[in-house]
C-alpha cells in the first residue's frame, strides 16, 4: 500500500517532467525518444541533488575528464540535449552534472538555464581560462573571483554626446590617438552600462540595475583553502613558466563576448573597473543562476574558477595554445579540491 500511494505521489511528477521536457529535448526525437529521456531525468533527480558544473571548450574539458577522482555514473554515464552531452557522475563521492556549454555568453546562459531546468541541482561550479587582465598575476595562475561584470553593456556615444547619462563610466576612444592629438575622434567614446536583473525575491517586471554580480559568500570562505594548493609549472619537461603558479581568492573578473588580446585595452579594463580576469561565460552563467533561482536569498550557491591562459594584449593566440592546457589542468585541480571541500549532501 505504501508502494502505491508513493507511485500515486509521483505520477504528477512524472507526467509534469513528460510535457517540460517537449521544451527542453531536442525536437528532433521522437514522442517516444522524448518519454524515455524524460523517464531517465526523473530517475536521475530522485538521486540527486547534484553540483552542477559549467566549463567552456574542448581544452578544459579534457583537462576535467582526464581526472581520476570524475567518476561517471554506471547506469546512465551521460545524457544528450539540445546538441550538448551532459555527464552525471561524481567527484570525491558528491554527485555531479557536468556539461561543456561553448564559447560566448549566450551557450554561457543558455546551457546553465537548461541544467538548472532539467536536474535537480543545488549549486553552480563554473570554471575554465581566462586571460589575465593583472600585472600582478601570472599566466598558470587561478583566480576565484568574488565579483563578475559584464563590460560588453556598451553605449556607443557620438564625440559630441554629453556625459553624465545612465553609464558609469566612459572609455574615450581619442585618448588613444597615435600619435597624440587633441584627443578627438569621430569614434566617440564608449559608456559601460548596467544589466537589468529580474530575480523571484524583486518586484515583478521590474529588473534591478546590477553592474557586478557576487558570487557566493559561504563558496568563497570555502575556497579561501584553496590558497595553499600545489599547481602545475609545466607543460611538458621542455615547456615550463618561470615560477610556480598560484591560487587567488576574492578579486573581480570581467566577462564580454570579446577576447581581449590588445594591452592598452587590459590596461583600461584593470584601471577602471579593477578585474584581474577576463573571459567570454562567467557573468552570464552567474547571473542566469542568480536569474532563477536567486541563490543569495534561496540558498544556492554559484562559484568561478578561471585559470590564466595568456597576458592580453602579450602573446594573442601563440600564448594561449603554448598554456593553455596548463591553465586548464591547473583549473580543474582548483575545481576537484573545491568539491572535495563541500560538505556531504
Amino acid at each position: 500500500m505504501a508502494s502505491l500511494d508513493h507511485n500515486l505521489y509521483l505520477l504528477p511528477l512524472l507526467i509534469i517532467i513528460i510535457i517540460s521536457s517537449f521544451h527542453v529535448l531536442p525536437v528532433s526525437l521522437t514522442p517516444s525518444h522524448k518519454l524515455k529521456s524524460a523517464i531517465t531525468i526523473r530517475k536521475l533527480n530522485l538521486r540527486g541533488p547534484y553540483i552542477g558544473l559549467v566549463t567552456v571548450i574542448e581544452t578544459e574539458e579534457n583537462a576535467f575528464l582526464r581526472s581520476v577522482e570524475f567518476r561517471p555514473d554506471p547506469t546512465h554515464p551521460f545524457l544528450d540535449l539540445s546538441g550538448r552531452r551532459f555527464r552525471i557522475g561524481k567527484v570525491h563521492g558528491k554527485k555531479v552534472v557536468y556539461v561543456r556549454c561553448g564559447r560566448g555568453m549566450v551557450n554561457g546562459a543558455a546551457a546553465t538555464q537548461q541544467m538548472i531546468d532539467v536536474f535537480n541541482v543545488k549549486g553552480i561550479v563554473h570554471f575554465g581560462i581566462a586571460g589575465n587582465m593583472n600585472n600582478s598575476m601570472s599566466i598558470g595562475d587561478v583566480s576565484i573571483p568574488k565579483q563578475i561584470t559584464n563590460a560588453g553593456l556598451w553605449d556607443w556615444l557620438n564625440p559630441d554626446k554629453a556625459k553624465g547619462g545612465e553609464d558609469l563610466v566612459y572609455l574615450d576612444v581619442g585618448n588613444y590617438n597615435v600619435p597624440k592629438g587633441d584627443g578627438n575622434n569621430e569614434l566617440g567614446s564608449i559608456g559601460y552600462s548596467y544589466e537589468q536583473l529580474y530575480s523571484v525575491t524583486g518586484r515583478i517586471n521590474i529588473p534591478e540595475n546590477v553592474f557586478w554580480i557576487n558570487t557566493t559568500q559561504e563558496w568563497l570562505h570555502l575556497a579561501a583553502d584553496l590558497e595553499k594548493i600545489e599547481l602545475s609549472q609545466c607543460v611538458n619537461a621542455s615547456l615550463c613558466l618561470p615560477k610556480k603558479p598560484k591560487l587567488v581568492v576574492g578579486l573581480k573578473a570581467a566577462t564580454a563576448d570579446i577576447f581581449v588580446d590588445n594591452a592598452a585595452y587590459r590596461n583600461f579594463l584593470y584601471d577602471t573597473f579593477g578585474v584581474s580576469s577576463s573571459d567570454m561565460e562567467s557573468s552570464a552563467v552567474a547571473m542566469c543562476f542568480e536569474f532563477d533561482q536567486t541563490c543569495a536569498s534561496n540558498g544556492y550557491p554559484v562559484i568561478v574558477i578561471r585559470g590564466l591562459s595568456d597576458l592580453a594584449g602579450v602573446g594573442g593566440d601563440n600564448t594561449v595554445h603554448k598554456f593553455g592546457s596548463l591553465a586548464a589542468t591547473n583549473t580543474a585541480k582548483a575545481v576537484l579540491e573545491f568539491i572535495k571541500k563541500l560538505p556531504p549532501s
